[in-house]
This record gives C-alpha cells, structure tokens and sequence, in this order.
C-alpha cells in the first residue's frame, strides 16, 4: 500500500509510536537549545500551534536508526549529502528524520529544522543576523537560528522541493518566480460566461508553468489562492497576523477544499492534475449524503485538496472524478453554494482552509479575539475539527434569481440571500495525533448538512 491511489475502503493507520519516537527527540532537543524552547513556547501562546507542526526534519546519529524502522520509517529517495539516509513514514503524516553516519553519538538530535513560509519573513521577525545558504528563488534554503550543547537550530523554505540540497537557482529564475506568483494573483476569476474564466484558468496555469516548472507552479498557486482566501475571510485574516508576528505564515497548512459545481468538476481535477497532485482517495459518507469528495495529494510540494462536489445517490460508488456529471436541477449544499457564489477555482476560491493547531488552545485563542467556533464535528483522540463561525458573503442578485428561476430555491429564500447575504467561508481548526492523515466521513458529512446555506438562513431568520 502507498499513501497515493489508495483504494476507497483503506483505512490510514494511527502511528503513536511513531510520534512517540519524534515527540522524545523533539523534547530532548527543546531541553538542550534555548531558543528552540523559547519558539515553542511563544508559539504555543501566541499562535495557538505546537512546536512539532513546524518541524520539517531532524538529524540523529546512526545509532537510533534501529529504533525508527522499528516504528515504521523506512528509506525515502530523496536528495541528501552523502553519508545521510532520509527516512519517512509512508503512511502518516510526521516529520522527516535523517540519519547521519558524521553526527557524533548522542541522545539529542544534531540538527533539527523547522519550516516558515517565508524564511525573510522568519528571519526579521526573529531578528537573525547571517545570509541563508540558497539565494532567493532556491528550492531549498537553510538560515542557522541558534547552536547550543551540539544542538543547532535551523529554519528552512521549500520551493517545490523535497529534498536537502541546496542548488543556486538557473539565471533569471528569481524573475520568472516573481512574475509567477503575478500572473496567478491578477488572474480573472469572473467573466460573463464561466466556460472562459476556466479556459483563461488554464491559460494562465500554462504559463506558469512553463515559467517555473510544475512544482514551483503548484507551490506559488496554493499560496495565492490561501492569500485570497484571506481576503474573504476574517478568521483566516486573525490568525495569519498571529502567525506573522512570529514570522511563520501558513507552513502548517493541512489541507485546502475547493467546492465545485457538477459542471466542472472535471476541470477543476484536471487543473489539479496539472500542478501535480495525483488523486489519493475519493472520499463519500454514503448514498444518503448527497456529496463526494475527491482527495489529492502533491507529494513533493507538500499539498492535500479536498475537492467537493454534490453527488446523486447512484453515482457515489462511481469514479466521479473521471467523468462529466450530468446536470441536474437540485443543488444540495455544494452546489447552492457554488451556485450561489461560484465555483472555488473561479469567482469564489476557497471554501475553508484547513490547518494544524492545538485545537482547545487555538478555540479559546481566537474567542478571545472574537472569533466564535461552531462545535466540534470530529472529536476523537487521533482528529479533532472544527470550523469557525461562517462569514456571510454578499450575493449577485442575478446568482440568486438564476437558482429561483430554476427552482433550487424558493422566492423567499431568494430575498433573504439577495438581502443578508449566504454563508461563504471558514477557517477550520484541526488537530492530528498519531500522524493520522485520513479524514472522518460522518462528521463531515454532518458538517456539510450543518453549514447548508438554506439552513444557515433559517435559522438566522429565526
């Protein structure tokens, strides 16, 4: 079995003695370096967030070798100094660690990374001093933090990139990346016609690509659509700022959903498919839901997207995702949504972005900044989610008497979303032990019925 292409009853394993293993190297090393300990701790009460979601690898002495196969890691090819061995867990969702025939014999880890966004974010805000190894642009960058008791604290910055070399970008590259991240920030969502926002999509895509590569490609696009996704969302607004007092951006991102129409689920799988990700998992809480879900996952860049879409009852044991869906005139909470707003890779982006916190802490974290969260709707010891109160967006009132002109919603609900608006978007608290990377299907199935906007609008007329 691998993570990628698994079938529709595979169920991802809990790792606890996995994490068991990390979270001891982890502490011994927060116990010998003081400004790893500081970090954790100003992570914790500032951003709601553990110190062991921002490390992206530590490096142990080959003495410990044993002990990680032992919980499951095994060899990962991937580009590293001679005399270093990469070593992942295949099915979960944990930091790297490599082993380093060089590293002195020792119970704390020689050298353990963690991962910004931004690493000149990182650094001002940290206040280092020195210049990374890897200019702007590199796929691997690397800016020392602090070294204390043989243990050096390093911060790191990915672009499109899995392994440990750093490589001086081709000439000219710093450009074409900047120009990149511009074409996707400018591109046209909204046309008269959605056919040609999914065809200049496309276009656009194409460029980048050919600009950057499709790694590059894949990791500067999640950005853009996280940065717009803020623009729409206050939540996300909050604890971005709180995340960037620390320098740390949205590394600890989990996963992105995008809801689409049945129109163009197609196109947005293949715009997917494009930038990389491979379809993992189709994902669906059985006939009655009224919706399906296709997981994607980019593997080098680090990318999971959930892509929803409403689903008739024969169709959910189909490869919908392959297949153009029929129109059909309903709309369950996907599509009113998308028909209210437009699709999430057109008009409307994300539906919520997911990411990794300390969940009670973030909740009363964000309370405390006004920010509600809805109840938990997974609450198991291995996943906990939830999202934050729905933020209203304003309807086009030519979106609303198209789903009454065709009987999707009534005239009075018409009025209602023309006049308050409909629930838009969430920013989702999500906590993960045991490196468990799947998802909770009921639950998210309820979720979906709870934050119908038909629903949302009732309750708020009552």
């Amino acid at each position: 079995m691998t993570a990628l292409n698994a079938p529709a009853n595979f169920n991802w394993p809990l790792a606890y003695e996995a994490e068991a293993l990390l979270s001891a190297h982890i502490n011994a090393f927060l116990g010998a370096n003081r400004a790893a300990a500081a970090l954790a701790g100003r992570m914790r009460d500032e951003t709601g967030t553990d110190f062991f979601e921002w490390v992206d690898h530590f490096i142990v002495s080959a003495d410990h070798e044993k002990d990680f196969r032992a919980a499951g890691f095994q060899t990962e090819a991937s580009d590293a100094p001679v005399m270093h061995t990469v070593l992942a867990h295949p099915h979960a969702m944990l930091p790297r660690v490599i082993v380093s025939l060089e590293a002195v014999r020792s119970p704390v880890p020689a050298v353990l990374a963690i991962r910004p966004e931004y690493l000149a974010d990182f650094m001002a805000r940290q206040g280092l001093l020195g210049e990374p190894v890897g200019q702007p642009g590199s796929r691997y960058r690397v800016i020392a933090i602090s070294e204390e008791n043989g243990a050096n604290f390093i911060a790191v910055e990915r672009l499109g990139y899995r392994g440990f070399m750093a490589a001086e970008p081709r000439a000219g590259f710093a450009a074409d990346l900047l120009r990149a991240r511009e074409l996707f920030r400018t591109r046209k969502r909204d046309f008269p016609q959605d056919e040609e926002a999914v065809q200049h999509a496309f276009a656009v895509q194409q460029k980048v690509i050919d600009l950057v590569g499709v790694d590059t490609a894949c990791e500067v696009f999640f950005a853009e659509e996280r940065h717009f996704w803020e623009l729409r969302n206050r939540a996300g607004r909050i604890q971005k700022r709180r995340q960037d007092l620390l320098g740390l951006g949205w590394a600890n991102h989990d996963h992105h959903t995008f809801r689409c129409s049945r129109r163009f689920f197609p196109e947005l799988v293949k715009f997917l498919e494009n930038l990389g990700l491979v379809k993992r998992e189709r994902f669906y809480a059985g006939a009655e839901a009224g919706w399906g879900a296709q997981v994607l996952e980019a593997p080098v860049v680090g990318i999971v997207v959930f892509a929803d879409v409403d689903l008739l009852p024969e169709e959910v044991d189909q490869d919908y995702a392959a297949q153009r869906l029929p129109e059909i005139n309903a709309a369950r909470t996907v599509g009113l949504w998308c028909g209210l707003h437009g699709d999430s890779f057109l008009q409307a982006g994300m539906h919520h972005l997911e990411a990794r916190f300390n969940f009670p802490l973030l909740r009363d974290q964000l309370a405390a900044e006004g920010v509600g969260t809805m109840k938990p709707f997974s609450d198991f010891p291995f996943l906990k989610q939830a999202f934050t109160e729905g933020e209203r967006w304003p309807v086009d009132p030519r979106r609303a008497e198209a789903l009454r002109a065709k009987g999707i919603i009534t005239a009075e609900q018409c009025a209602s979303f023309i006049k308050d608006g409909a629930i838009g978007s969430h920013l989702e608290n999500l906590q993960r032990k045991g490196g468990f990377k799947g998802f909770n299907q009921k639950a998210v199935s309820a979720i979906i019925a709870a934050t119908d906007p038909r629903k949302v609008q009732e309750a708020h007329a009552t």
